[in-house]
């Protein structure tokens, strides 16, 4: 007779071991040990505020290797760091194919000594964003789970029931509280630092506040949405002068994207549209146009 209890607690052992394969021991601070996941053989991504000093970092592997480490760059605003391993030899971890569902059984693993991965069961309690980190950057999404966060799992996976990764946990983000960064915006992260060292970030140069959409100009905009930004002035030898944006205007999108507020501007700007002309939607004089803009870098 089979024990469904039995089944899950042996699937559970199997995802913390699989997953456990790329969950290694930065040692980046004056405390307690964190975590980090191998990205690639030689790559190790981890929360940026575990790793306090630029030197003296170490980083212990799965089988108990102690291994020295560089930093490669970092991202305060994602709160993300990727280090760099003397030598190749770790495993990489294996992103989950499928995004977080709320309600999906997940474990959150840790590995803050030499003693062996930790684990902690909980489940996906919300999927939020965008959300402003404190730090100036912008998480288009998040997630929160209801495991616990112990000491030395900033860095960490979150995983799912098959042993994929979910996404990395932290707890630099929020005051007091961890989230995690889901494994599509980590490893999008990731691979910038490996590139550039650093994130980049469009800059348009506009001041700007949230105001009402009339239904007339709705209309015009053809589709539903509420809140545009006023553009209220313009920043000398900006790329928003320099494309033709106009006080007055109402920004409603990029490229096609609504832009509500702020927040939603701030997400658009990614380092992919840095250097490319994009197309920024405005109202003016109540009628939807384009105005073609090549997007700075802040």
């Amino acid at each position: 007779m089979k024990n469904i209890l039995v089944e899950l607690s042996d699937a559970l052992v199997e995802s913390a071991e699989r997953a456990g394969d790329s969950t290694v021991m930065v040692n980046a601070r004056r405390r307690i040990p964190a975590s980090g996941i191998v990205y690639t053989e030689d790559l190790i991504l981890t929360a940026n505020h575990v790793v306090e000093r630029d030197e003296d970092i170490s980083v212990t592997l799965p089988d108990g290797t102690d291994l020295s480490a560089s930093v490669v760059g970092r991202d305060p605003g994602s709160d993300l760091a990727l280090i760099k391993l003397e030598r190749s030899g770790a495993y990489p971890a294996e992103p989950a194919k499928m995004p977080a569902r709320v309600g999906q059984i997940v474990l959150a693993l840790g590995r803050p000594s030499k003693n062996g991965i930790e684990a902690s069961l909980g489940t996906v309690s919300a999927i939020g964003g965008p959300f402003r980190t404190h730090h100036g950057g912008m998480l288009e999404r998040y997630l929160r789970t209801d495991s616990i966060p112990y000491p030395g799992f900033s860095g960490g996976p979150l995983v799912a029931a098959n042993g994929t990764v979910l996404g990395l946990n932290t707890s630099g983000l929020t005051r007091g509280a961890a989230i995690t960064i889901p494994t599509d915006i980590a490893w999008k992260v990731a691979e910038t630092i490996a590139k550039h060292g650093h994130i980049r970030r469009g800059y348009l140069g506009i001041r700007s506040q949230a105001v009402e959409i009339s239904i007339d100009a709705q209309k015009a905009l053809k589709r539903e949405q509420a809140t545009g930004l006023l553009v209220m002035g313009l920043e000398k030898d900006s790329p928003a002068a320099a494309g033709g944006l106009m006080v007055g205007d109402i920004l409603v999108g990029v490229s096609g994207s609504p832009v509500t507020d702020h927040d939603r501007l701030f997400a658009q700007l990614t380092g992919d549209v840095i250097g490319k002309s994009t197309p920024i939607d405005v109202l003016r004089g109540g009628q939807l146009q384009f105005v073609d803009v090549v997007i700075g870098e802040r």
